[in-house]
């Protein structure tokens, strides 16, 4: 069994869709007979091994235009003859092609499944996977009206729904766009949810070190009695980092303690976020930049007091959820993918602003019984995503499709999909009851 993956929500500081495919290949490993090749762009071409069965294909790649934090990898080299990308699935044959993209690669799924990519003999099963929301990724970068809903709307339906035969989304508010992309169409695809995990041996309470956290008080120009807050993620708009200084600004005004910002990230933020610090603020954010060792970033979780969470539209987070392994009070917005696994028992849920953000922090800090209650209860939740459970819920499904394409009363998947496309016309009307 062999699996392509490609995606653009990769780079140098990336996250999330990073540790997923990296988790996904040391399961792969692990099986011995399920072989993944990944493929990113890059600033230069070159190959990573990762484990017995994973290979990273670095492809060079221009900068994305509305966040140069990204590279893209465009349409033309599956397109044209030679180009690049056909030429790898031609010489790797995979069963399955994933694709995480909603902007430039979805376009290679509709080809496939036609058998119009140049070289390209086979058919694999062609999936989406669907790791964010465009909505919100677009509204982040050119507004919400009206005519720009109305075109992702019409975007989602005809030019990224269709084009796969199936779909893979990592929470029910990653999935709520498809659901309404997914009425009326020819032919059915299901679509599963599947959460993201948490790596439990790196990320554990266990890291917690006076030594290690007398350091982190230094860096962050605190004392021992200081309350250590804790954001670790991109700076860019759509993560809505400005929130961070929103709360703190409020706590800084209380006086009740010394609250410290530390910011273990970077992106297109940084420098705007930086100089906002430098009236009211100074002295009391420290930025440590991207941490690239995942070991270094567990010490940090396991010593500060608060993880804060300020993005509403989050499709999963995977940070919050190693802040819980890490034994970290989760403050977080009461919206988004993060409700997939947060709630009012294991963490702290507020209205996204500054003034909520705060009186959170404060709850915490204040009640330390309450505190104590919703750790043990985040523990055991982070303990239900392991990484390993996870990515083998994954490799089932992705190893089902190939049989499941074909058809059949005997090929049924390895987990039921959460809903399947109604049935339509060609205009894209609904046919039959509307999905529930």
């Amino acid at each position: 069994m062999k699996t392509l993956h490609l995606t653009n929500y990769w780079h140098a500081s990336s996250g999330g869709i990073a540790t997923f495919y990296r988790a996904l290949m040391e399961a792969a490993g692990r099986r011995a007979n399920h072989e993944i090749v990944v493929v990113a762009p890059a600033p230069e071409s070159r190959v990573e091994r990762v484990g017995a069965s994973g290979r990273i294909v670095y492809l060079r790649a221009p900068r994305a235009p509305f966040n140069r934090d990204y590279r893209l990898l465009l349409p033309h080299r599956f397109l044209m003859p030679g180009g690049d990308i056909a030429r790898l699935i031609a010489k790797e044959e995979p069963d399955v092609v994933g694709i995480c993209d909603k902007y430039t690669l979805n376009y290679l799924a509709g080809l496939l499944r036609r058998r119009f990519v140049p070289g390209v003999a086979g058919r694999p099963a062609v999936a989406g996977l669907s790791c964010e929301r465009m909505d919100d990724g677009v509204s982040a970068y050119l507004g919400a009206g009206n005519w720009l809903r109305g075109w992702i709307a019409w975007y989602l339906k005809w030019l990224y729904f269709p084009l796969f035969d199936f779909h893979i989304t990592v929470s029910p508010y990653a999935a709520a766009e498809l659901r309404v992309a997914a009425r009326g169409h020819a032919v059915p695809r299901g679509v599963w949810v599947l959460p993201m995990g948490v790596d439990l041996e790196t990320f554990s309470p266990a890291l917690r070190s006076e030594v290690v956290r007398d350091r982190l008080l230094g860096r962050a120009g605190g004392g021992r009695r200081s309350v250590l807050l804790l954001y670790c993620g991109r700076l860019a708009r759509e993560k809505n980092p400005g929130l961070l200084l929103d709360m703190l600004e409020r706590l800084a005004s209380g006086g009740e303690a010394d609250y410290r910002l530390v910011i273990a990230g970077d992106g297109a933020m940084r420098r705007e976020l930086e100089q906002r610090c430098a009236g009211r603020l100074a002295g009391r954010v420290c930025f440590l930049g991207h941490l690239r060792d995942r070991r270094e970033l567990a010490a940090l979780e396991a010593n500060c007091d608060v993880f804060v969470h300020p993005n509403p539209r989050e499709p999963f987070g995977i940070g919050p959820l190693e802040a819980m392994a890490s034994g970290l009070p989760v403050v977080a917005p009461a919206s988004g993918g993060v409700l997939s696994y947060a709630g009012p028992r294991n963490a702290w849920l507020a209205t996204p602003d500054g003034d909520a953000f705060a009186r959170s922090v404060r709850s915490i800090v204040g009640n330390p019984e309450d505190r104590r209650r919703r750790i043990a209860e985040a523990l055991r939740t982070a303990a239900s995503y392991s990484w390993p459970a996870i990515a083998d819920r994954f490799l089932d499904l992705y190893g089902s499709l190939p049989a499941l394409l074909r058809g059949g009363p005997a090929n049924r998947p390895a987990l039921e999909p959460a809903f399947v496309s109604t049935p339509g016309n060609r205009w894209g009307a609904e046919a039959g009851p509307a999905m529930r």
